[in-house]
């Protein structure tokens, strides 16, 4: 497919371009992608990378590493997928989103260059790789986007790997047990190159082939710990021993394996820099509680009584590892609060709903099932019926339907008091829908 559009072109009309260019939307291998990779000399986007893969936990460990080179004084370029309301949110350069014309331009070079066709993540990985290598950066941290050893970042070569966990996802892609998962993973280490582990049940597959490459593994369990005391926590290996760290807004089990990665870099990181980066780290959609002036927006927008709004958490959970810490984040409010739990829940149909479900069913005491639309959306009636027998007894005859995240939200609000928790998640598609609400008109 040929295309007339220039660098000057809008970014919305590259991306439908992109995503229509190529004849699969997943297109698992790297040798064509590899092959415009050298064409172009993009393999090495910058004197250190390093590569960060698992079921869940990728971002926030790519964002606490991300922040603590920042703070550091490094230049660092951040490449991460999917994105929740902007294609920009995909690449950061200084810990800042670039503007539309830089990935047009991004676009445009490689276009006007490649010797092969390209899928959207082929095109999306090498523009992100292009546009680091102009910046000349000090460090590249590329979040795998499914799988590893067949993933479009996978045609780096990284200094550092990273696994942050493996649970069961992506079964039509990375098979449908955890040895199959953890060697798909696994093709991310490179020889004589460190691979970090925060996997703490660790398969078979992973060890076995970091030890026919040669990779040194630096686990949890074995070669470092971590532990939370109170309101504390600290982190420990054979030679360092961080303690009375503050806890941070993102998974502990991320933040723990960010510092392990530390550990094994050939950079300077301070006590006082871990101390303050932690207190400072977030991450959009991840267990995001919506702030008092995005409630008032939908309150203004909705006309309802800003006085009567529950409190609104989001979270882009879509397998069941995500679910078991979402449970656990759910309980910690139960034990606080008795508050009564509703929750928008939607999910791509390639999605093992009934085993989220489990974990949550006897915290949510009411649910609203939504539709997600493109050709992996699911109605509200499939999902519903996947799931409703595994919901607690006094649920099971409660649930409602709508035909969008945008809808269900709605008739929770409409219900719902101040005292309450609305909780929406099961997809980065169901959290993006929502977070579009609260921008600004313009910008929708």
């Amino acid at each position: 497919m040929m295309t007339t559009l220039q660098a000057t072109s809008p970014l919305e009309k590259w991306l439908c371009y992109i995503e229509q260019s190529h004849s699969k939307i997943i297109d698992m291998g790297l040798d064509r992608v590899k092959r415009v990779a050298q064409h172009l000399d993009l393999l090495r986007p910058a004197p250190f990378v390093i590569t960060v893969g698992g079921t869940n936990g990728k971002g926030t460990t790519c964002r606490l590493l991300e922040m603590l080179l920042l703070n550091a004084g490094y230049r660092v370029g951040v490449y991460s997928s999917p994105h929740l309301l902007r294609y920009n949110e995909r690449v950061r350069i200084q810990g800042r989103e670039l503007p539309d014309q830089q990935h047009t331009a991004a676009f445009y070079f490689l276009e006007q260059h490649k010797t092969e066709s390209l899928s959207y993540f082929e095109f999306s990985t090498l523009s992100a790789l292009y546009l680091f290598k102009q910046a000349e950066l000090d460090i590249v941290i590329l979040e795998v986007g499914l799988g590893g050893r067949l993933d479009a970042t996978n045609i780096v070569d990284a200094d550092i790997s990273v696994i942050t966990s493996i649970d069961i996802d992506h079964v039509d892609y990375l098979g449908d047990n955890l040895e199959q998962i953890g060697y798909e993973k696994a093709g991310i280490f490179r020889s004589q190159k460190t691979a970090v582990i925060g996997e703490p049940d660790l398969p078979q597959s992973v060890g076995q082939y970091a030890r026919q490459i040669g990779s040194p593994l630096f686990c949890l369990g074995k070669e470092w710990s971590y532990r939370q005391t109170g309101q504390t926590w600290q982190w420990q290996s054979e030679t360092v021993l961080r303690q009375q760290l503050p806890l941070p807004q993102i998974p502990l089990a991320n933040a723990a394996t960010a510092l392990a990665v530390c550990c094994c870099l050939p950079f300077q990181i301070t006590p006082d820099n871990i101390v303050e980066t932690l207190s400072q780290v977030e991450l959009s959609g991840r267990f995001q509680t919506i702030n008092t002036e995005q409630r008032q927006k939908l309150a203004h927008d909705w006309r309802l009584n800003e006085s009567n709004l529950p409190q609104i958490i989001v979270d882009v959970g879509h397998n069941p590892h995500a679910a078991r810490y979402l449970a656990q984040k759910l309980n910690q409010f139960k034990l606080q609060r008795n508050v009564k739990i509703t929750a928008v829940f939607a999910m791509l149909k390639d999605k093992d709903a009934v085993h989220v479900v489990e974990p949550l069913s006897d915290l949510i005491e009411q649910w609203i099932f939504a539709s997600l639309t493109g050709y992996r959306g699911q109605s509200a009636v499939e999902l519903q019926a996947a799931v409703q027998p595994y919901l607690a007894p006094e649920c099971q005859l409660k649930t409602q339907t709508a035909d969008s995240v945008t809808d269900g939200v709605r008739t929770a609000l409409q219900t719902m008091s101040a005292d309450e928790l609305l909780l929406i998640f099961g997809s980065f598609f169901t959290v993006a829908e929502f977070l579009a609400l609260l921008q600004p008109k313009s910008a929708v």
